[in-house]
């Protein structure tokens, strides 16, 4: 029983031994010279403005769900498009139901503004 777990394992074992690794080589043999520069905190060129721990306006948000939507709609959109003549009008009508879901959405992200900016 365990000869049919062995792959496995031995996989696990390489993943986990690349992810640390480096990792640890790093740690060994980096230099370590810590000074102001280094350790001060770094956007653009400059400090930063305010705290990171703002809030953000609901719209980035909207604008998120807005760009997985579709972008699940085009990775079930190829494969079901390559073999819809197999599927015949089963296919068809649940890519229907499927696109249906998302146009509910769409109207939904719409009707709350995620498109329209100030």
């Amino acid at each position: 029983m365990l000869e049919n777990y062995l792959p496995i394992l031995v996989f696990i074992g390489i993943g986990i031994l690349f992810g640390i690794g480096p990792v640890m080589v790093g740690a060994i043999m980096a230099p370590h010279k810590p000074n102001s520069e280094k350790l001060s905190p770094y956007e653009c060129g400059f400090e930063a403005f305010e705290d990171s721990r703002g809030t953000f306006d609901i719209r980035f948000y909207l604008v998120a769900i807005l760009f997985i939507l579709f972008d699940l709609e085009i990775a079930f959109m190829f494969p079901w498009a390559v073999v819809l003549h197999k599927l015949g009008w089963y296919g068809y009508i649940a890519m229907s139901v499927f696109l249906g879901i998302l146009i509910i959405a769409f109207i939904y992200e719409w009707k709350k503004g995620a498109l329209e900016w100030e």
